[in-house]
């Protein structure tokens, strides 16, 4: 089937037997084309399912009121908030946003920024996928004179602002309450190191088992995608060691709970034979049997933080002041898992 074709101005102006120019100003509310013109212009574009062309528009105003936002996936607590968070600022200073997944794809990443792109978006706020390596995509955004602000997920070598919660500390903060709770063999199933945020993790982990004298093994650190089945793999390697944990850090809640439900398919009592502690705070953390133990990562202030900033930027002249790196502090909130 044939796609129908744009109604466009002219085709209005033909209905009416007037100028396109005439029908464009009509659309503008202009004063000088009279109410009887504006109304027979409305009527006749809503007859024909006219639809404005945005991109046009932007091309000829050199601003789209458009915010292009990427993001690893919407199905996570942690990303949905950001998302609500963010769209709520942005929608008050008369800003719209288009949201687009990567699905941790470094090829689905570079297409998302070209389709952004192409679409004239005023901004581009993004979080990089776990594939992410090869920067040049981004440096294309930042050679167009757009603004570009990462969340969670950011890379110091592109020099752009960033907002973000303290991961190396998050993990001295989870050791040192493991420590407290008389763990002495932690492992971690952690994410890849080129990403910036599980490279400090683990090197948050290593450190703080340094600080708590408490030796380094590396079969008990383990690199995912941190999904649930690597949560289900890793477990259960974890637990054919001869000397097995008695504790496990993971950097994904997602990943914690298929190591948690390893445990209990293997009746290995948590957290009185292996204490369990994720990443995240997803909703489902509270309601499992017994409750995960996670850190809280300020989803919704992260939101509000990276959405102000742009409007920040979107408000200068020149994109070249000082960047801006938002380090928040991370919360951990205590469950059953690790008490």
């Amino acid at each position: 089937m044939a796609n129908k074709k744009r109604t466009t101005l002219k085709d209005i102006a033909n209905e009416l037997n007037i100028s396109s120019a005439a029908v464009s100003k009509a659309m503008h509310n202009d004063s000088r084309i009279s109410d009887k013109t504006k109304n027979e212009v409305k009527r006749v574009a809503k007859k024909l399912n006219y639809q404005p062309n945005h991109l046009a528009s932007a091309l000829r105003k050199g601003k789209s009121n458009l915010v292009g936002v990427i993001v690893p996936r919407t199905n996570s607590n942690f990303f949905s908030s950001v998302i609500e968070q963010m769209e709520a600022v942005l929608n008050k200073a008369g800003y719209n946003i288009i949201i687009t997944q990567s699905n941790e794809s470094f090829e689905k990443e570079c297409k998302n920024i070209d389709t952004l792109l192409y679409t004239q978006v005023d901004g581009i706020i993004a979080s990089m996928a776990n594939e992410t390596v090869d920067l040049s995509h981004y440096e294309k955004i930042k050679s167009n004179g757009i603004p570009l602000i990462l969340f969670d997920r950011g890379e110091n070598d592109l020099n752009v602002d960033y907002v973000g919660i303290n991961d190396y500390n998050s993990s001295h903060i989870i050791v040192t309450h493991l420590v407290e709770k008389g763990c002495k063999r932690i492992a971690h199933i952690g994410g890849y190191r080129r990403t910036r945020i599980f490279n400090n993790r683990i090197k948050g982990y290593i450190d703080a088992l340094k600080k708590h004298d408490l030796p380094i093994d590396d079969s008990l650190i383990i690199e995912s995608s941190l999904t649930l089945e690597d949560g289900r793999r890793e477990m259960l390697k974890f637990l054919k060691l001869k000397n097995r944990p008695d504790a496990v850090y993971v950097a994904s809640d997602y990943a914690a709970l298929g190591a948690l439900q390893v445990l209990n398919e293997n009746k290995i009592n948590v957290p009185n034979e292996v204490r369990l502690v994720g990443f995240g705070n997803e909703p489902f953390t509270s309601l499992v049997s017994p409750s995960i133990t996670s850190v809280a990562q300020h989803s919704k202030e992260i939101g509000r933080l990276t959405a102000e900033r742009f409007l920040s930027l979107a408000s200068q002249d020149d994109l070249k002041q000082d960047l801006n790196k938002l380090i928040l502090d991370a919360k951990l909130i205590v469950r059953d898992s690790s008490k």
